[in-house]
């Protein structure tokens, strides 16, 4: 394999896009024949790309308001390799979760355009918080763990998306 390298005037988009034309190009595969158009349906086989979280403190934007409520989208195999080439993370390889989060996130509160400035401002336990949501919903698909009471040993299920403790 072909090591790349990203200079920092150079287009990060336009580096992924050629390197996907380039592996194009060698998997000559035929074109798929296109599904007919049916309507949209919900049912419980589908597959859930967004999911909401709350933050366990929020994040606080420039003008003081507090954002707790967000949502994060399913990552692409892209959103986990664009961190690799990016030069933040190459000068320090804990930077990888902040770029990915960034990449994910895709609504805060009001703020729509989640980037790493606002995840690099986030409290330490809201990253931690949203790094293993991401881990969860990214591997296991769900949020969903199953749990034993310690007192009356009953197991249920409880939602890790969010939520005041102990409800």
């Amino acid at each position: 394999m072909r090591r790349r390298t990203v200079s920092p005037g150079s287009g990060l988009e336009e580096t992924l896009d050629n390197l996907a034309a380039t592996t194009a190009g060698r998997q000559e595969a035929p074109a798929p024949v296109p599904a007919p158009a049916r309507a949209p349906q919900r049912d419980r086989d589908s597959l859930q790309t967004e999911f909401a979280f709350e933050l366990p403190r929020g994040y606080v934007d420039d003008e003081g308001q507090l954002h707790r409520h967000g949502t994060m989208r399913l990552a692409t195999a892209r959103d986990e390799l664009r961190p690799q080439i990016d030069l933040r993370v190459k000068e320090n390889p804990a930077y990888l979760s902040v770029v990915l989060l960034s990449q994910v996130i895709t609504q805060l509160g009001t703020v729509t355009d989640v980037h790493a400035g606002i995840v690099e401002r986030m409290y330490a336990t809201d990253v931690a918080f949203l790094q293993d949501f991401y881990r969860r919903i990214n591997s296991e698909g769900h949020t969903h763990a199953a749990v034993t009471c310690p007192l009356c040993h009953g197991s249920f299920e409880v939602d890790l998306s969010g939520g005041r403790l102990g409800e």
